[in-house]
C-alpha cells in the first residue's frame, strides 16, 4: 500500500484531534524538522490551518456571517493552549481578580493573560494581540 503525502498524514491527525492549537514538534515522529514546516506551511496556505505566532498552528473555522476562514476559538484560548503546551503556567490577572472579586466593575479585556515567567512569545491575529502579566 503506498504511503500518504505527508501533508495528508499531518492534515487527517489534525482533523482527527480535539485540540486546536498544534506546534511543529507535534508532528517530528513523522519526519524531520524542514519537511514538517514545509507540510504546516502547505496547510496554511490552503486555509487549514492559520499561524498564531512563531511555530504555532490553530485549526480554522468558516465564519457564519461573513464567510471569512476565522481561528477555532478565541484568541485567549489560544494562547492559554499554547502556554500550557510550553509548560507555562496561567495564572489570574490583578484585573481578573479585582472583577471576580467585585472590587472593580471593570470588565478585563481577555487580551492580559498572567504567567508564572518571562514569556517573549507573540501571539496574535488580525489586529489583535496578546500581552503577558507576571504575576508569580
Amino acid at each position: 500500500m503506498p504511503r500518504k503525502s505527508l501533508r495528508s498524514e499531518i492534515k487527517a491527525i489534525i482533523s482527527k484531534s480535539p485540540d486546536f492549537v498544534f506546534m511543529p514538534r507535534d508532528f517530528f515522529y513523522l519526519s524531520d524538522r524542514d519537511q514538517v514546516g514545509r507540510a504546516l506551511r502547505q496547510l496554511t496556505k490552503e486555509q487549514f490551518l492559520v499561524k498564531i505566532g512563531y511555530g504555532v498552528y490553530v485549526k480554522t473555522r468558516v465564519s457564519a456571517y461573513t464567510g471569512k476562514i476565522l481561528p477555532y476559538t478565541d484568541l485567549r484560548s489560544i494562547a492559554e493552549a499554547t502556554l500550557s503546551k510550553l509548560g507555562i503556567g496561567i495564572f489570574p490577572t490583578k484585573y481578573e481578580i479585582a472583577y471576580n472579586t467585585r472590587q472593580s466593575t471593570q470588565i478585563p479585556s481577555g487580551f492580559v493573560v498572567g504567567v508564572d515567567k518571562r514569556i517573549s512569545r507573540k501571539l496574535s491575529y488580525g489586529d489583535a494581540s496578546i500581552k503577558y502579566a507576571k504575576v508569580r
